[in-house]
């Protein structure tokens, strides 16, 4: 059975999120954030001749977009360090040398990147949604909170893949670059292989495999989770007719999320110790 000290994490969670914040971290990226989704938002539409807060699908879809490139090369930068930085200042022996756990101070060190990604997440995109509230029915209101609650589940898992990275690897170096390939392979690499798959198999296994192959990228969940929720959504992606309905509960693909955020945890924390 786990020993865990609550207490003790809380105050490595609250240390992390304060350095984030002195640092203005956190104040950068929600800037970034309101900054995109104001502009996407705004000129969303501009293609069908319109500018203005009107359309929640296409802000979404967009956003969809935004988010997926930019949240998890936020989390993987922010979090590559974690664990490695604290070994090269030759803190973290100093750490382990106190009462605590190596899984409290992985969940604490977790837990306070994710409460910084989460704060700069929400005050970000929070605006737009202020401003939509007043001009979309409440269905649609509801689709865009999903949307946000979603995208935290995303910075999430690319937060706990850096953790991961950060125990694995010898130095800062190495776990920059580590990090920067997670990134390309599940944001760039990892469709275009799919792509060239279903392309060579002239789309022979497309019906079976192709839509469970898309549920081991993490930022294809996130991509299905937001899109499957409005028809209109997948007829514009084109996913209706490659991804069954039956796969696409958001119960379901909010479980594989919080499994993509475990999982490397768990991982980080057996190389830990």
């Amino acid at each position: 059975m786990l020993n865990i000290e609550i207490s003790q994490i809380k105050v490595i969670a609250a240390k992390e999120f304060r350095d984030r914040i002195r640092n203005r971290w956190v104040i950068a990226v929600a800037i970034i954030f309101t900054a995109f989704a104001l502009a996407i938002a705004y000129f969303g539409s501009a293609q069908q001749g319109e500018v203005g807060l009107r359309n929640i699908e296409v802000t979404i879809a967009s956003l969809v977009s935004l988010v997926i490139y930019l949240i998890p090369l936020i989390a993987l930068i922010l979090g590559y360090d974690a664990i490695v930085g604290e070994r090269e200042r030759g803190s973290l022996d100093l750490l382990l040398s106190m009462p605590i756990t190596r899984l409290e101070l992985i969940l604490g060190k977790f837990l306070g990147l994710s409460a910084a990604l989460a704060s700069a997440t929400l005050s970000g995109f929070g605006l737009v949604g202020l401003l939509l509230a007043y001009q979309i029915n409440i269905d649609a209101l509801y689709h865009y909170l999903g949307f946000m609650f979603s995208a935290i589940l995303l910075g999430m898992v690319f937060l706990s893949l850096a953790v991961m990275v950060s125990v694995i690897s010898k130095d800062r170096a190495r776990a920059s670059g580590a990090a920067i390939a997670v990134w390309f392979f599940f944001v760039l690499v990892y469709d275009l292989i799919l792509l060239g798959m279903l392309v060579l198999s002239g789309g022979s296994f497309g019906e079976a495999l192709f839509p469970l192959l898309l549920l081991l990228n993490p930022a294809d969940i996130f991509r299905i989770l937001n899109i499957f929720s409005t028809e209109d959504l997948k007829v514009f992606y084109g996913l209706a007719t490659v991804f069954p309905a039956s796969l696409s509960n958001p119960w379901l693909l909010g479980s594989m999320m919080t499994t993509w955020i475990v999982m490397p945890l768990t991982i980080a924390l057996w190389r830990f110790k």
